[in-house]
């Protein structure tokens, strides 16, 4: 069993995926863009753990911020896989760099009981099958997720099964927020992360998603 990519996915539930989110884009302005071209920087360890909140810590201890991971990616794009762990939806919706493959560590589950709506997450069973299926043995992996928290989990998940070749990027996607008090955007997620440092899009590619679980023959 592994997850197919949303081109294999029934033809209904690819139209909805792609109805909602070319809505929403129009909604916004029909943009697809980003952030500036950043600096070019030398790729090296963000941090040493000690300095990181221990659930960003990984049993690798590989770490890049955003800005980094880019510039690694820019430097050996063969050779560097920038693997994008969060929800299909936040991927599609928050956005995401363009050459990230979306294979979710977990996903979002719903239930309705009692007159309440609950949700929480539901890991991905073949996420390590599918990491180890759209990558080759030599590659750099840059895992990333909204904040640098998720991507530590699933960098130790990798680990565990033999893969020591995964940095996390401790910024995420989104970036920590901001707890300057005085600042306009205290308590927003403005003060790093792949969006405020590097390029990224709206734009979806049906061979980079994987939505959910499937089974093949």
């Amino acid at each position: 069993m592994h997850a197919r990519p949303l081109h294999c996915q029934p033809r209904w539930f690819t139209r909805a995926i792609l109805g909602t989110f070319l809505a929403t884009a129009l909604v916004s302005g029909g943009s697809s863009l980003m952030a500036a071209e950043p600096t070019s920087q030398a790729a090296k360890p963000a941090a040493p753990s000690t300095q990181l909140p221990k659930g960003k810590q990984t049993t690798l201890g590989l770490y890049v911020t955003a800005a980094q991971a880019y510039e690694m990616w820019r430097a050996a794009p063969d050779k560097v896989k920038v693997i994008d762990v969060r929800t299909p939806e936040e991927y599609a919706f928050v956005g995401h760099p363009e050459m990230a493959w979306n294979i979710p560590y977990a996903f979002v589950t719903y239930t309705r009981k009692d007159g309440k709506t609950e949700w929480g997450p539901r890991l991905n069973p073949t996420f390590v099958a599918e990491v180890k299926r759209y990558t080759r043995p030599g590659d750099t992996l840059l895992v990333l997720c909204r904040s640098g928290d998720r991507s530590a989990k699933a960098v130790n998940l990798l680990a565990a099964e033999g893969i020591k070749n995964a940095y996390t990027v401790i910024d995420g996607m989104e970036g920590d927020k901001v707890t300057d008090p005085d600042s306009v955007y205290v308590g927003k997620r403005m003060k790093n992360g792949w969006k405020n440092s590097a390029p990224w899009v709206y734009t979806l590619d049906p061979e980079k998603i994987i939505l959910e679980e499937g089974t093949t023959k």
